[in-house]
């Protein structure tokens, strides 16, 4: 916003001000003086930004405010003027404000662009400004760095590609693979054959993109303009009938005055610019009053997958030991390896020893081998995490590698001196508060919902397949983003997180980023920014756009049918100017106090007492998962029949159950779930009620199995046992995500990781 705007409305505003102290003050002469200067002064601007928009060939509501204001100025209505003046004045700072940050800036997409590349010669480095690398140059990528230009590596490495596909999990790529520029070196220093120039590149081909989607997305009418145009030629053909017809200049002034488009000049921006501030509050920020109008009328959403959709971030989902090994030893382990490696793995296995409250073990001498994983020394034990020994994996490892391929799911080894201990399986998890904003999302009208990733196509497909969307498009780079949204259909609104979005989100009608964790490019090119981590604030949004957008044009509607019967009752001597002008602002008051409904109106929030049991028991669930891991592994155990270690897997199994699960449910049945039923209806929590029924009673037959066989388990009693503790899983993984998604997404401050902040 200029500085332009805000000083007329403020000299306008004291104008009129001054005005009517001098009117008090028994000086009549000096307030019209004052008052009239108030028009004048609002008269100049507007009749440049009346020409300007003839010039571009359009015209709108400006027309009208510019023949008020001269028709007051012309039969000596100064008050009215000077209203009509303020008026003008406010709907254009609101406007400009609204319209101040639309432009789409790329600046962090070029400050992310390398400036400089360091090339191997005669065996020594040189760095050189990365215009100069040409195609055959060695090119050096050391650890952290962004690769200059496409290449050609010489040597194995291991690349962070999620800036250009989105993919949260590291790609190991092999000697004589191709590798694009844009992506950041998660390994060792390597070495690559340049195959093009920086200009040339994948990376500056983004750039491109993204300025090309910038500057083809067309302007957005204003709401009030549409309006205008049929409004002003019917304003100008009253007031000239009423002039013909009674040969009083008075009676068209007065047709102009209560013509005035104060509902469209005031009405229309407040509503936007209040849904704008409503939109802030929930914490969406919305860059332009032109996007809220747009995300009001959306009918097609189309949604990144890694990031947005997703965590973004790998989660340890499932923990397979071997025989005589215990998930929490595992873990214990592997955390102590990982915990100084900036690998992205690494942080998931870190996040799982940090949920399960296990300690990392003490280690030395640790070291990484990129593609391979990270070794040290525990004790008197070497210990590795990473990928499993080449030699053949014994049968409940292979079954672990099965169950990573059938979930889609990374495994990582944990190999003690040489020997297999466990699998961990590491998969980026589905945000818990996705599937209610789709809910929400398709109940507000948009109807048709698109994935849009980089992702491979069966994780993709699995998550179209779990939320269900009605198309999934996978494989896509940000050329193919871009043609997707610009198929349509309908105004189309694109929410992604990545550098690979940027393009995508200015070349949809409405682009939204997610902030928080998002690249600043991406911020920087969408229409509004999701503050922090939380998806459901998309829906919060679409639902205030709605709002703003309807009560923007019931406010106008109603103001201009209200100042058509005006303008008829001043055509025919019914009004004089200044009774026109009262009767416009009541007019006004009206239209205003309709548009400020959506500052006023706010989504129910869950009580604060509601909300402290919310983060309890979100953050109670990751606690658990040791829990839920030995219920699983005792299960596996028993496929191996009966012996010391899977009777002592089955009774800890149990008793984990007993001392810590059973009394979590036990408390959300007492204190969670009598809460939510105020807040969300009796009926709600019954399916989750029943849950708990069947967790308990499958416990309980547990435990019965145990007390049969206080000499050891039976040979007979194998089947039933594996039935009842996969059965508990089973209902476990169901129960768990039910909550997390139908009432722990509720929680204020929802950190969109599964767990909540304390």
């Amino acid at each position: 916003m200029t500085r332009r705007e805000p000083l007329l409305l403020g000299a306008v505003a004291a104008l009129l001000a001054g005005g009517g102290l001098a009117w008090l003050l028994d000086a009549p002469r000096v307030g019209d003086g004052l008052w009239g200067g108030a028009t004048a002064v609002a008269l100049v601007p507007t009749l440049a930004w009346v020409a300007a928009d003839l010039r571009a060939r359009r015209w709108g509501a400006d027309v009208l405010a510019v023949l008020a204001l001269a028709g007051t100025l012309a039969v000596g209505e100064y008050l009215a003027g000077a209203v009509i003046a303020v008026m003008v004045a406010t709907g254009r700072v609101l406007e400009s404000a609204a319209r101040a940050r639309a432009g789409r800036d790329l600046s962090a997409l070029l400050r992310r662009s390398p400036r400089l590349a360091r090339l191997r010669r005669d065996g020594r480095l040189s760095t050189v400004a990365v215009d100069e690398v040409r195609p055959g140059d060695r090119v050096v990528v050391r650890p952290g760095e962004i690769v200059p230009v496409d290449g050609e590596l010489r040597e194995p490495g291991v690349f962070d590609e999620s800036a250009l596909t989105g993919e949260a999990v590291p790609v190991a790529r092999p000697a004589g693979e191709a590798v694009r520029s844009g992506v950041v070196n998660a390994g060792a220093a390597t070495d690559l054959t340049a195959r093009s120039s920086a200009e040339q590149s994948t990376y500056a081909g983004v750039v491109r993109l993204a300025r090309q989607a910038a500057a083809s997305s067309a302007p957005v009418a204003r709401l009030a303009d549409r309006i205008a145009v049929w409004f002003l030629p019917a304003a100008l053909l009253i007031a000239a009938v009423a002039w013909i017809a009674s040969g009083d200049p008075d009676r068209a002034v007065a047709v102009l005055v209560t013509a005035t488009p104060c509902p469209l000049l005031l009405a229309v921006p407040i509503a936007i610019t209040g849904g704008m501030s409503s939109a802030s509050r929930a914490g969406v920020v919305v860059k332009g009053g032109a996007a809220l109008e747009l995300l009001g009328r959306a009918r097609t959403l189309l949604l990144d997958k890694t990031g947005t959709i997703t965590e973004g971030a790998p989660q340890v989902l499932d923990i397979v030991c071997a025989p005589g090994s215990t998930p929490a030893g595992a873990l214990a382990l592997a955390a102590g390896v990982e915990q100084d490696s900036p690998h992205v793995l690494a942080g998931a296995v870190l996040r799982a020893a940090r949920a399960a409250g296990v300690e990392p073990a003490h280690a030395e001498q640790v070291t990484e081998e990129p593609g391979r994983g990270a070794s040290g020394r525990v004790g008197d034990n070497i210990v590795r995490v990473g990928k499993p020994p080449d030699d053949s994996l014994p049968e409940w490892a292979m079954a672990a590698a099965r169950r990573g391929r059938l979930d889609l799911a990374t495994v990582i080894w944990v190999v003690r001196d040489d020997r297999l201990l466990a699998a961990l399986l590491v998969r980026d998890r589905i945000r818990p508060d996705a599937p209610r904003t789709l809910r929400r999302l398709r109940g507000i009208g948009l109807g048709y919902v698109v994935l849009l990733t980089g992702d491979r196509v069966d994780n993709a497909r699995e998550v179209g397949e779990q939320l269900g969307l009605d198309e999934v498009v996978a494989g896509a780079g940000p050329a193919d983003k871009i043609a997707r949204v610009r198929r349509g259909p309908g105004v189309t609104v694109m929410v992604g997180d990545g550098l690979n979005d940027a393009p995508a989100l200015a070349a949809a009608d409405v682009g939204i980023a997610l902030g928080s964790r998002g690249s600043t490019a991406a911020a920087q090119a969408a229409d509004a920014v999701i503050l922090d981590d939380r998806i459901d604030r998309l829906a919060e949004s679409v639902e205030i756009a709605r709002r703003a957008r309807r009560l923007a044009v019931q406010s106008a509607a109603a103001g201009t049918v209200l100042s058509a019967l005006a303008m008829v009752a001043a055509g025919f001597g019914l009004l004089v100017p200044v009774a026109g002008a009262v009767v416009q602002e009541a007019i006004d008051v009206v239209v205003i106090l309709n548009a400020l409904r959506v500052v006023w109106w706010q989504r129910p929030k869950p009580e604060p007492a509601t909300d402290v049991l919310l983060h309890r028991f979100a953050h109670e669930h990751e606690e658990l998962l040791p829990a839920r891991a030995a219920v699983r592994q005792a299960a596996d155990a028993l496929t191996r029949g009966t012996g010391p270690e899977t009777e002592a897997a089955v009774r800890r199994a149990h008793r984990m159950l007993v001392d810590r699960l059973l009394p979590h449910e036990l408390a959300e049945e007492t204190q969670l779930y009598p809460a939510l039923a105020g807040m969300l209806g009796a009926e709600s929590t019954v399916p989750m009620s029943r849950g708990h029924a069947e967790i308990t009673r499958l416990t309980r037959r547990l435990g019965r199995h145990l007390a049969e066989a206080p000499d050891g388990l039976r040979p007979d009693q194998i089947d039933d046992l594996r039935a009842t503790l996969y059965g508990l899983d089973a209902v476990l993984t169901l129960h768990f995500a039910q909550e997390e998604e139908a009432y722990f997404s509720l929680a204020a401050d929802s950190t969109g990781d599964g767990t909540t902040r304390q």
